[in-house]
């Protein structure tokens, strides 16, 4: 554990989900190989492979159209669907169907994996001496996955709570939990939305530096930790 600023007394602590208390990578990268399976299935055969290529420039439409869907990654991912499946001649009923079937599928494979029990342990222990509430980017569902006993309050973004790094979800965990800013300690693994964020809206923050997926740092942490276990010595 280092220590990068005075930390402070804190009253809760709060996680980010993917890539702090597992890794989210292998998730998707297998979670997209299912959905390419699943538009095979259901769509025309095509020189593409209904991957993230095909996908993109749908994407990109939908939130020229609809910037603020950058906010709700779940709205995001049906509409870039919708018009998708439209665009192979599909009309508006049958694009309906088949982006709510999908999404039914991407949900599953997106949730279906196994935490580690190390973060099941480190949670446990925690959670007897700290509210702990988790504030995610994402949308991977807390109780398939075995760990929303563990918290007080589950934030996911959408288009009122807006994504990290804005200071919403930080402020309305505070609200919920009747602290002040400064007495929440927030753990993440992106430099820009964890760390930053968290910074920004007055509380103190936790670097997990383990997967390097997330943005590096631009301001520097209450402390970095290389492994989700080294909060057990906050207990």
């Amino acid at each position: 554990m280092k220590f990068y600023r005075r930390l402070m007394p804190f009253k809760a602590i709060s996680f980010d989900l993917d890539d702090t208390l597992y890794s989210n990578h292998p998730v998707m990268t297998k979670t997209d190989h299912q959905m390419i399976n699943y538009f095979t299935q259901h769509l025309p055969k095509s020189s593409n492979q209904y991957n993230y290529q095909f996908w993109f420039e749908f994407r990109r439409q939908v939130l020229m159209n609809n910037p603020t869907l950058k906010h709700d990654v779940a709205a995001l991912r049906f509409q870039t669907y919708l018009i998708g499946i439209k665009s192979l001649g599909f009309s508006d009923m049958q694009a309906n169907k088949i982006a709510h079937s999908a999404m039914e599928t991407f949900n599953f494979h997106r949730s279906n994996f196994t935490v580690p029990k190390k973060s099941h342990l480190l949670l446990k222990e925690l959670s007897k001496k700290y509210p702990l509430v988790a504030i995610s980017n994402g949308n991977v569902n807390t109780e398939t996955i075995g760990i929303a006993h563990y918290f007080n309050h589950i934030y996911h973004a959408d288009l009122s709570k807006q994504q990290k790094p804005s200071s919403a979800m930080f402020s309305l965990a505070c609200q919920d939990l009747s602290i002040e800013p400064h007495h929440l300690l927030h753990v993440g693994d992106c430099g820009h939305s964890d760390i930053y964020g968290a910074i920004k809206a007055g509380c103190q923050s936790a670097w997990l530096s383990r997967y390097t997926v997330g943005k590096p740092l631009s301001m520097l942490p209450n402390i970095e930790i290389a492994d989700i276990t080294e909060l057990h010595k906050l207990a």
